[in-house]
């Protein structure tokens, strides 16, 4: 089977703060993205938000529905989906209609696109595509979000070691969505706190996945409550599930990038609870 699934319930604070290394990993980390030939999904009870990848390799990878969780006739029946490539030059069929996505473009695909299929160029570079979705109240036309149709803000400071870049590929100023929100933040060269200061969103969840992790660096990525927080060390392609409760930032061994996404009850941008680095505990 071309389509796998898993499911990670919601866990709340008090819980957490019970919990060892292994366990923060099992209910927080994604490991398994980006199998070749796979579409890979986890289903999470935060906003019934799902992180997922599709890697296409000797051949097209359809979009379909997860009987178990969705119980639709098809994968976008009350559902819309952001997709973005981080791999070798790739095409998105949503219908009759061919999207072509270079390495850091995105796709919104709306609610009722039945036939979505993930085709790679070169089965020997495949695409990668990066998925996000969350449940949709309003179908709402697919739209290619290219390099120079981001809204693109320069954060932070060399002297801070958070001089960063955010495209903000799939937010409201850029494409219509019902709660679907998706971006790009890369880190220059001498930086490696990708967020700071540290923020929790208490009116919805967001995801963080790590890319351009150079084999033998990693990224430590800080959770929890603000005065209560724990970490993970995160390896390349690897994503982690941050619950409303929980703040987010990290600091990497050398410069990366990562991926945003975000669901829940609005689109703003910056609806965000910040704390100082002298706040946290």
């Amino acid at each position: 089977m071309s389509t796998e699934c898993e499911v990670r319930y919601a866990i709340g604070q008090k819980e957490a703060k019970a919990y060892d290394t292994e366990e923060l990993r099992e209910a927080f980390l994604v490991e398994n993205l980006m199998q070749p030939g796979k579409v890979y999904w986890v289903y999470t009870h935060y906003e019934r938000f799902m992180v997922g990848s599709a890697v296409p390799t000797t051949g097209p990878l359809k979009l379909e529905t997860i009987e178990g969780q969705l119980k639709t006739p098809y994968f976008t029946a009350r559902r819309e989906v952001g997709v973005i490539n981080v791999g070798g030059a790739g095409k998105v069929v949503v219908g009759d209609t061919t999207y072509e996505l270079a390495k850091e473009e995105a796709l919104y695909i709306g609610k009722d696109n039945e036939h979505v299929e993930f085709h790679s160029v070169d089965a020997n570079d495949p695409a990668k595509f990066y998925l996000n979705s969350a449940p949709a109240h309003h179908a709402y036309p697919c739209k290619k979000v290219g390099h120079g149709d981001a809204n693109v803000l320069k954060l932070g400071s060399q002297e801070t070691s958070n001089e960063r870049e955010i495209a903000q590929l799939l937010i409201n100023t850029v494409v219509d969505t019902c709660q679907l929100q998706m971006g790009l933040t890369r880190l220059k060269p001498g930086s490696v706190w990708n967020t700071m200061p540290a923020h929790q969103h208490d009116r919805r969840n967001e995801v963080y996945f790590y890319l351009d992790v150079e084999s033998g660096q990693a990224v430590c990525h800080f959770m929890g409550e603000p005065t209560q927080t724990r970490h993970l060390f995160v390896q390349n392609h690897q994503a982690v599930i941050s619950p409303p409760w929980s703040i987010h930032c990290g600091a990497g061994t050398a410069n990366y990038a990562f991926i945003w996404g975000m669901a829940g009850e609005n689109l703003d941008y910056d609806d965000m609870d910040k704390f100082p680095p002298d706040a946290l505990r």
